[in-house]
This record gives structure tokens, C-alpha cells and sequence, in this order.
């Protein structure tokens, strides 16, 4: 990303409301693919769901990022 969707971002993550609920969100997500992941017999599937849960896992960090990369 650039440096203006950075900055653009910084509204978002500022707001302490806004990322308890968004963290809130992302875990419960990533228990949901867990799940899934427990129970898939696909290679395909698994793949796709390890890729989930990574980008979930993102969302966790995602003030640090947005942060860093508006400086």
C-alpha cells in the first residue's frame, strides 16, 4: 500500500471502539476457519483456509501496520 491509504486509514485504527470490534470480528473468524481446518480432507481446501486464517491474522496487527506505514 502507499503511504496515503495509510494515512487514510489512521481514522480507522485510532478509534479504539472500531478495533476491539474489528478484532472481535477477526478472531472469530479465524476460530470458524479453524474449524473448518479440523475437518477438511481436501488439499485444495486446506491450502485456502491456511490462507484464511493468515489474512485474519493480519487484521490483528493492522494498527501497527497502518501506523508504520503512515510515517
Amino acid at each position: 500500500m502507499d503511504k496515503q491509504t495509510y494515512r487514510d486509514l489512521l481514522p480507522l485504527v485510532n478509534d479504539k471502539a472500531a478495533m476491539e470490534l474489528l478484532e472481535l470480528y477477526a478472531r472469530a473468524r479465524i476460530e470458524l476457519r479453524r474449524d473448518q481446518l479440523e475437518q477438511t480432507v481436501h488439499p485444495d481446501r486446506f491450502k485456502s483456509t491456511q490462507g484464511s486464517i493468515a489474512e485474519l491474522r493480519r487484521l490483528l496487527t493492522l494498527r501497527d501496520e497502518v501506523i508504520e506505514g503512515a510515517k
